[in-house]
């Protein structure tokens, strides 16, 4: 609860007094403060400024022109126009070749400029991971957002809010650089951000079974938590990889060899799911306090434990 007293204006920026009750609790009052620096953040003025677009003609005219600090590479330009940036050079991949989905008898290789929607829609991943995939990008805004955003985009911005990235972390995926090669999706996620080229995503078959779920406030919102669990035969040992994402910060990655009965009591899922999300750390934002994300992550791990198990019954 709180008064507004009237605002002023002092250059361009209009000031909104705030009074709050005199026996509002301390911690109440420092909340609602934050919260409301949090909106006024989002409501400033955004200003992209591009100096030169070039179309790239190769993945190497693309990569020596990204070595400038004041060049930027451009994906669907979801997130990027939403930054207050001056950006001398913005490179563009698009005719490159980059915007298929390739199947080989071994991996999937997913073209780093593949929308979001193509993803979505795509069947074979469907038939290979259920709807797994589908269910991770579905919730993002809407099909006009999801027909521009890219998955390099998604994948190298390396957002705190991901789904795709937290769904892509879970399973035995890689991301092939014009410089760096092919490394694991794991060791690039906690690499400093640099001047490479992301080219493509590729995700290694196998016999796995795939889940993944989130919790909103709004069915488009960005997620409170993301959660993405994988289970299949590894060198011979059943192996289970979680990763949860939107703890906050950008998704992260476990991994147990665990041997578990498709006959699993209801107490010993839960036991299972509290002993993961308890290896994860959390934070706190105006979405959903630390504890408050802990507990949906162990409901949802649980959930997915428990319906990949029941699928083996």
């Amino acid at each position: 609860m709180h008064f507004h007293a009237p605002g002023f204006t002092m250059g361009r920026e209009k000031i909104q007094l705030v009074w709050y009750p005199a026996d509002i609790p301390a911690d109440i009052k420092c909340e609602l403060r934050n919260i409301r620096q949090v909106a006024y953040r989002e409501r400033r003025t955004v200003v992209l400024t591009i100096s030169n677009y070039v179309k790239a003609k190769t993945l190497e005219e693309a990569y020596e022109l990204n070595q400038a600090r004041s060049s930027r590479v451009m994906g669907g330009m979801m997130w990027m126009r939403l930054s207050s940036a001056k950006v001398k050079t913005v490179i563009d991949l698009s005719g490159l070749g980059l915007d298929q989905i390739e199947e080989t008898d071994k991996v999937f290789k997913i073209g780093a400029m593949c929308t979001l929607r193509q993803l979505e829609q795509c069947e074979r991943l469907r038939e290979e991971y259920g709807d797994g995939i589908r269910e991770a990008v579905r919730h993002i805004v809407g099909v006009q957002f999801r027909n521009q955003a890219t998955v390099g985009g998604s994948i190298y911005g390396r957002f705190g809010f991901s789904d795709v990235l937290t769904a892509f972390l879970a399973l035995d995926t890689f991301v092939e650089l014009y410089d760096g090669g092919i490394i694991r999706l794991s060791e690039f996620v906690n690499r400093k951000p640099d001047r490479d080229i992301l080219v493509s995503i590729i995700i290694r078959k196998g016999k796995r079974k795939f889940r993944y779920s989130s919790i909103r406030q709004t069915q488009t919102d960005f997620p409170v938590i993301a959660c993405a669990v994988v289970t299949g035969i590894v060198h011979g040992e059943e192996s289970w990889y979680f990763s949860v994402g939107a703890r906050p910060m950008k998704a992260a990655l476990t991994e147990k060899k665990w041997q578990l009965r498709p006959d699993e009591t209801k107490e010993a899922i839960a036991g299972y799911a509290k002993e993961i999300a308890a290896e994860f750390d959390y934070g706190t934002n105006m979405r959903g306090s630390a504890q408050y994300r802990q507990h949906l992550a162990e409901v949802l791990l649980g959930r997915s434990i428990s319906s990949i198990l029941t699928e083996e019954m």
